[in-house]
Formats: C-alpha cells, sequence, structure tokens
C-alpha cells in the first residue's frame, strides 16, 4: 500500500476581509492524497499535537499513476481543525481521492476564535469554493484535479457547510425561533454566550455587517457532486426548508444516538426526510458526537477529555472505519455517474 501524502499552507481570498477588516480573508488549507511512495520504505510522520496523524507524510508529491483525482472538500466542526477529521481524509486518499480540507477563519482553533466566526456560518461554503478554484489552477494540484468528480464531507457545523455548497439558503431567525424551542439558542460549547455579541458586532464590525446581510444568498457550487455528512450540527435547522427540497445533489449522513450536540433525530434525520435523495446510517447507539473526531493523542485525552474520551466499550476507529467506508463506496458511486 501507498503512504498517504500531507501537505498544508495558507491562501487569500481577496474577494471578502478578514474579521479585523485589515486585509484579505485567510484560507489556511490541509490537503491528503495518494502517492507513489510504498508504505514499507517510509516511516510516517505525524506533528498535531492533539490529533493522531500517524499514516502521513509530509511533503511527498501527489501520485503520477493518473493524470486527474477525484476531490474531496473537507469542512471541520465549530471551533475545530482540518486535522480532526484526519482519519476521514486519510481513508478517502488511500482510497483515491485527492482530499482539501479549510480551517474556517475565526471559527478554527488553527487561530484565536473569533465572535464573527461562530455566527457567520455562511461564509465557510464560500472558503471550498475559493480553495477549489485556486487548486485547481495553482500549486501542487494544479491540474491533476477531475472537477467533473468533485464531492464534500463535512462534521457537524461542517456538514451545514456542505449543504450550503448544494444550494441550502441560511434565514438565522428560522433557527433561532427553532433553537429557543430546543434550548440551543445560547451558543455552541466553545462559545457559548455568542448570542450577546450580535448587537455590537452589527454596530462596530462592517466586515461581519456585510456579512450578516447576505446570510441568505445561495452559496452554490455546480461543481459538487455529492455530499457527506457526519453528525449534522443544528445549525441546518436555519436553512429553509423550501431550499432542501430543491436539493437533488444525493447526500449521505452518519449519526449516532448519543449526539447531545447534534441530535440525530432534530438534525440528520430531519434533513433525511426533508432532502430529496438522501440516506441516513446510524452507527452506534452509545458514542457521542466527538466520535467523528480523529483519534487523540496522551496529551488530549488527558486535557481534552471531552472531545477525546468516548463511553466504555466505543471504539472511534471501528467507527470510523464505517464511516469511511460509506464515504468511500458513497462518493465513488455518484462521482462514476457523472
Amino acid at each position: 500500500m501507498a503512504v498517504v501524502g500531507f501537505l498544508s499552507g495558507r491562501e487569500e481570498d481577496a474577494t471578502r476581509r478578514n474579521w479585523s477588516g485589515d486585509s484579505a480573508r485567510p484560507l489556511r488549507w490541509s490537503a491528503w492524497y495518494p502517492t507513489d511512495v510504498d508504505a514499507a520504505h517510509a516511516e510516517p510522520v505525524s506533528t498535531d499535537k492533539l490529533y493522531i496523524l500517524g499514516k502521513t507524510i509530509a511533503g511527498l508529491k501527489i501520485s503520477a499513476r493518473r493524470k486527474t483525482y477525484p476531490a474531496v472538500l473537507l469542512s471541520h466542526g465549530t471551533g475545530g481543525t482540518a486535522a480532526g477529521l484526519g482519519w476521514l481524509a486519510e481513508r478517502l486518499a488511500e482510497a483515491g481521492f485527492l482530499v482539501i480540507g479549510a480551517d474556517h477563519h475565526g471559527n478554527t482553533a488553527g487561530e484565536p476564535y473569533r465572535a464573527e466566526g461562530f455566527l457567520c456560518w455562511w461564509e465557510r461554503a464560500a472558503d471550498l469554493s475559493a480553495l477549489l478554484d485556486h487548486h485547481a489552477i495553482a500549486g501542487p494540484f494544479a491540474g491533476r484535479i477531475d472537477l467533473d468528480r468533485v464531492t464534500v464531507a463535512g462534521f457537524s457545523l461542517g456538514g451545514y457547510t456542505a449543504l450550503s455548497l448544494l444550494g441550502g439558503i441560511t434565514h438565522v431567525p428560522l433557527y433561532v425561533e427553532w433553537a429557543g424551542a430546543e434550548h440551543f439558542a445560547t451558543g455552541p460549547r466553545e462559545f457559548p454566550d455568542i448570542v450577546r455579541h450580535i448587537p455590537d458586532l452589527l454596530e462596530d464590525n462592517p466586515v461581519f455587517r456585510t456579512s450578516w446581510e447576505r446570510q441568505s444568498i445561495s452559496f452554490n457550487d455546480p461543481r459538487i457532486k455529492a455530499a457527506f455528512l457526519c453528525a449534522p450540527a443544528p445549525t441546518v435547522r436555519g436553512m429553509t426548508k423550501e431550499s432542501l427540497e430543491r436539493i437533488k445533489t444525493p447526500v449521505a449522513m452518519a449519526a449516532t444516538c448519543s449526539d447531545r450536540e447534534a441530535p440525530a433525530d432534530l438534525c440528520a434525520q430531519w434533513l433525511h426526510e426533508v432532502l430529496p435523495d438522501s440516506r441516513l446510517e446510524i452507527l452506534d447507539h452509545a458514542a457521542g458526537h466527538y466520535v467523528f473526531l480523529s483519534e487523540c493523542t496522551d496529551w488530549g485525552r488527558c486535557d481534552h477529555s471531552e472531545i477525546c474520551v468516548d463511553p466504555p466499550g466505543i471504539s472511534r476507529r471501528d467507527i470510523h472505519d464505517r464511516s469511511a467506508a460509506l464515504a468511500v463506496g458513497f462518493f465513488g458511486l455518484a462521482t462514476l455517474q457523472v
């Protein structure tokens, strides 16, 4: 088996400003991809402090076995990083996909949190489209992406991001009304007082104000041929039902029954009932939300037990294997039909 290659970098989206308004919006990215280096002749290297990413080697060239590769755009959960989905990216790369993930500005552990990044969810979809634009024509993957075979995968808020790329339209008042009844109104674990920041941001930050005013535009990217969602976040309830019913792109979802952050019945199951072409797999009855993050290092399990330690009897690796097998098969079938 060949080694999975890994690269990371930073681009900019000149069409948008960063949340401070003093430069272009940053696009930090990570990529996993097939290589021609046999695993028996290389020593895997992992440099992530929190997550175990032992199957990747940085700096290798993408395999020359094919002229172009099907691509998967990857979106992390709120406050996370692309590395948190390294388990999925590695398995997709082993199956022959080029995976490009974003660390979404202001909403990522890769930089200081910004309230703006936690509130303006829709900007994440534009990050992925901009990265696809860039990597199709520049950098180490220029000319190597099969633009007729592009898909997207996301965890939690990344699932919302994927649906935005398919044409889901956001209307925040819908979410506020629903969340108040379901006790999700105050904010996520990473930013529990997020709502109180909105009035001041609208008054003081023109970048936030501009973004807030465009929450209900379409971020549909017609290049996306399929989407795979892991435990889609409650923010999907802020999408208009009409826009979701118009999505013809196939969607597959994986969820668990003991997810308190994104209850399957309120999020994934609701989407399954609304989307015209979807499938839903409940992978475990006892596992929680964060089982869809990468396995953690000893440091991570000690310092971040809330996201790194699963209930007794839960095998995070087994759930990853099953989820990835679902994604690989689903993406393979969806992209063969284009």
